[in-house]
């Protein structure tokens, strides 16, 4: 049984993953299977995405989840691999604070020791009061938590191109005096803006990459702190699946399974 001593030890452990020097570099997982895939590739932690797991849910992205299920996800998730887990709770699946400190306890009890929480379409005073219950939470609860505050400026174009980046930075430091630990803003890749966030914020930095994107090495040099995928994982994984049948349907061949994983490697991931 993990205890709050186990998950604060965790979860400084985890926190400590997090430098220029070697950015952690996390590739999305949605259930235990890809969560042990992950694993036995060699990362030093798993992230869930919140779309992927909507996803293989039944669920569009979106807060549209139930918070008993997300959270269910999670605690199988943190079950399978003995790495840290951080889970993508959205908007923090509860309509005000309160309820986002309710679902900051059961990240916790599900065994996670790090979160990301998104700011989307709401004002950042808003946004300020749900980081300061999720931090509250975790407090009372004796582990030091790694709240990944995400910034939505850019992902969604928030405000003028000109401002965008002041408002940014001024977001980043809202939410890190409400208890963020670092800052998560995707939609930027243009190395000048990602070198500018990464000065002015005084946390680690994480960025989003995608197919297009520079080598984390590069993100690493400008100062970024860590890089995930996303739901670029799972978005490829589904994509097979539309290949795969659309070439059984219309050609009646199955190019599309060249590179699937063998049935045996699949199957022993699982059996532990």
């Amino acid at each position: 049984m993990t205890t709050h001593v186990d998950l604060a030890a965790r979860a400084k452990a985890f926190t400590g993953l997090h430098t220029p020097a070697a950015p952690l570099a996390l590739a999305n997982a949605w259930d235990v299977a890809s969560a042990r895939i992950v694993e036995a590739a060699g990362a030093p932690a798993v992230a869930t995405t919140s779309a992927g797991v909507a996803w293989s849910l039944g669920s569009p992205d979106g807060d549209a989840l139930a918070r008993d299920r997300a959270l269910d996800l999670v605690a199988r998730v943190v079950d399978a691999v003995s790495v840290p887990v951080t889970a993508d709770i959205e908007g923090g699946f509860g309509a005000d604070p309160a309820a986002v400190g309710e679902t900051v306890t059961g990240v916790l009890a599900a065994g996670a020791v790090g979160i990301n929480i998104e700011d989307g379409h709401r004002d950042p005073a808003e946004q300020v009061e749900r980081l300061a219950a999720a931090r509250a939470a975790a407090d009372a609860a004796g582990v030091p938590l790694y709240i990944n505050a995400r910034v939505d400026t850019y992902l969604r174009g928030f405000g003028e191109d000109a401002t965008r980046l002041d408002d940014t930075l001024a977001r980043a430091a809202a939410y890190l005096r409400a208890g963020a630990t670092g800052v998560f803003v995707p939609g930027v890749l243009d190395p000048t803006t990602v070198a500018e966030l990464a000065k002015g914020i005084d946390a680690p930095l994480n960025i989003l990459l995608g197919p297009d994107a520079p080598t984390v090495a590069a993100f690493g040099a400008l100062g970024v702190s860590r890089v995930s995928l996303g739901s670029w994982v799972a978005e490829a994984a589904y994509a097979v699946v539309r290949r795969a049948t659309e070439e059984l349907l219309s050609e009646g061949t199955y190019g599309a399974l060249a590179h699937s994983l063998p049935y045996g490697e699949l199957n022993d991931l699982l059996k532990g």
